[in-house]
């Protein structure tokens, strides 16, 4: 569904990712690991055009999108849910999920039921402006902006960020349903490990710009594995 194949991405003259190849399948959550720094961030925001790719290709779906804009990548099928939410504070809720619409290559979409059902807490509050919610909350909402846009790919940038533990379970179910139910493929950025166990089908591991290991969920409960990766 995703491939990234030799992406390469700068910061003036600073290299921050050095020819980084990954795969996502449809329906597959993979979970993206490393320390601070290494450029788990760099690459999502290479994948969306944030940042220019100064070498390599990303393909959605069999399209080449490299070259395509970040509003073009989004209507093509990808979104995305940067770290801090992104919300629009001073909209209400139904706003900001109506924003998310404008990414849905449907004209005539409107906001997904399925939505409101996983959580209902945003059909309750659809008028509350979304600068007062929690942070829970907040990130509920973004991710549901996000599937307003009727997504292949979702980018998931530290969801469980300052955010309660039950809201982080919750989270998890939902990407679960995303991908098993509805076939979305997910990339998801998260230093938490529980999360990554309970909705990742996989992990791959960032050091210095490129992805230098994969493996199974289980495999996160290796010390000597977590020592040599991901330990500060």
């Amino acid at each position: 569904m995703l491939t990234v194949k030799a992406l390469t991405s700068a910061y003036g003259s600073a290299q921050i990712l050095n020819r980084v190849n990954l795969d996502l399948a449809k329906g597959e959550v993979v979970a993206l690991l490393g320390r601070n720094g290494v450029g788990k961030t760099t690459l999502l925001k290479t994948v969306m055009a944030i940042v220019t790719p100064t070498g390599g290709e990303t393909v959605l779906d069999g399209r080449a999108i490299t070259n395509l804009r970040t509003h073009e990548i989004a209507k093509a099928g990808i979104g995305y849910v940067p770290q801090g939410r992104g919300i629009f504070d001073k909209l209400t809720v139904e706003e900001n999920l109506k924003m998310g619409l404008r990414a849905n290559p449907s004209a005539s979409a409107g906001i997904p039921d399925f939505i409101f059902e996983r959580f209902p807490i945003l059909d309750e509050r659809r008028r509350q402006v979304a600068g007062t919610m929690s942070g829970g909350q907040k990130q509920q909402l973004a991710i549901s902006r996000a599937m307003c846009g009727d997504p292949k790919v979702l980018l998931l940038d530290e969801p469980s960020e300052g955010i309660q533990p039950n809201i982080i379970q919750d989270i998890g179910v939902f990407i679960r349903d995303l991908a098993k139910t509805r076939g979305i493929s997910v990339l998801l950025v998260e230093q938490n490990l529980g999360l990554v166990k309970s909705a990742a089908d996989r992990f791959a591991i960032m050091v210095k710009g490129d992805v230098v290991y994969g493996g199974a969920p289980a495999e996160l409960d290796d010390e000597e594995l977590l020592q040599r990766h991901l330990s500060v």
